[in-house]
Order: structure tokens, then sequence, then C-alpha cells
């Protein structure tokens, strides 16, 4: 009952939306990147029309930013990883920098993954409400996923056991304790030298356009290639944020 609960919640991202639109002045005040790719990954069941706002907001702070380019995102097997090294092979290579991954959802399943296997073509990952603890914590919508992808086999175990574990690059994971879809506590990594955990009040289907989201995305943007450090909000927006300790 708790959990439906907290699905019927979901329906509070349209609040979100309007807070992104609403707040549209002030979010085009925070700071500008220096321009390298960007590509964001959507959620399980959804397409590029969920992350539109977010690569709009991402787009005008100065960033290439892209779509995965692969419609929606249903199925996680050798095809789709192909095709997810070749897309980012080709912004890799046409741009001459190294590329942000973002990722949504099971989105951020895809980033870490390839982050971990081509740490040299990636600069930063950044994660929303992903099952990194594997797609087995996504609430409710799971059983749709293993009916789609079938059982999970002995390659995509071990895949899952490492997605929690630090990458070679830096990584932010935002997750919620309102999520109503994937649970909080599959949704952290290790805390590291170059990984963090922050956590925002906000729902699952609210992550992409939440303006505290993308404050803490436009954060971890900005920061200059090699000169990580952990998100800390100056001011009294802080009191909005919690981090994970080391």
């Amino acid at each position: 009952m708790f959990r439906l609960l907290k699905f019927g919640m979901e329906a509070r991202w349209v609040l979100e939306l309007a807070a992104h639109y609403g707040s549209s002045s002030w979010l085009r005040k925070l700071p500008r990147g220096d321009g390298h790719p960007v590509i964001v990954f959507p959620g399980f069941l959804t397409s590029e029309i969920s992350t539109r706002p977010l690569r709009r907001f991402l787009t005008s702070l100065g960033y290439q930013v892209h779509d995965w380019g692969l419609g929606r995102n249903l199925r996680h097997g050798r095809e789709v990883d192909d095709e997810i090294q070749a897309m980012v092979e080709k912004r890799f290579v046409e741009s001459g920098q190294k590329v942000t991954l973002i990722g949504w959802s099971l989105g951020g399943i895809f980033a870490r993954e390839f982050a971990r296997n081509n740490p040299d073509m990636v600069r930063n990952v950044l994660s929303l409400g992903s099952p990194i603890a594997g797609p087995q914590h996504v609430t409710l919508i799971g059983p749709i996923y293993q009916f789609l992808n079938g059982e999970f086999d002995p390659d995509l175990l071990q895949k899952i056991e490492n997605l929690k574990k630090s990458l070679p690059v830096p990584s932010s994971v935002i997750y919620s304790k309102n999520d109503g879809i994937m649970h909080w506590r599959g949704a952290r990594q290790a805390v590291g030298d170059l990984s963090e955990n922050i956590h925002v009040p906000a729902s699952h289907l609210g992550m992409g356009s939440n303006p505290l989201v993308l404050y803490v995305i436009a954060d971890r943007l900005r920061q200059a290639e090699n000169t990580w450090s952990p998100f800390k909000a100056e001011g009294r927006i802080g009191k909005f944020y919690r981090q994970d300790a080391a």
C-alpha cells in the first residue's frame, strides 16, 4: 500500500515541470560551461521527448547537447551496447573533447556501464534516480523490465554487481527518498574520491525538470576537466540537499 501511495504521488511531476518553466529566469543565470558535448539517456519505457526540457536547459548554458538517438528505451543487450559505443565515439571524435553522460533511471545504467569500459572518452557521469544496485530495485515496473528483457543472465548479473562500484571517472548520483518508482536504497553508489551521492527532494518522473536537480547538474558540468570536487550548494538553497558521507 505504501509503495502504491508513493507511486501515486509521482503525479507531482506536473508541478515540477511547471516550476521548471516558472523559474526559467533564475535557471538562465546559472553558470555556463565550456561547451563540451553532453549526451542524455532517457529512462525505461521513455524516449527523447521526456528529456527535452533537460536538454534545452543544458543547451541554454552553452553545451553541445545530444539525445542518445536510439528511440524508446526498452531493451538492454549487446546490440544496444554496440550502438551506444558507436554514438559516443562519434561525439568524442567530432568534438575532440571528452563527453559528459547523463542517464535518467535505466538510462543511468547505460551511462555508467559505458564510462566504466571507456574512461578515456568520458569526462563525467550523472545519474538521476537510476537502479545502481540493479533493475530489480525498480519498484512496480520491475516485472515489465523482466518481461521485455527476460531473466538476468550471468553476464548481466556481473554488470549489475559492478554498477554500484565507483567509476574511474567523476560520477554524481542524484536520488530521492520521495521517488515512487525507484527504491532510494538501490539508487546510490559507493562514495569515493571521484564519486558522490546527492539527495534531492524530487519525484522520479520529475527529475529531468525539477529546478533543484537542474541546479546540481549545472554545477557538476561547469567544473573544468580534471578539477572535480564534491557538490556543495551555497546559500539558502543548500538546505534542500543532503549528501552521503564517504
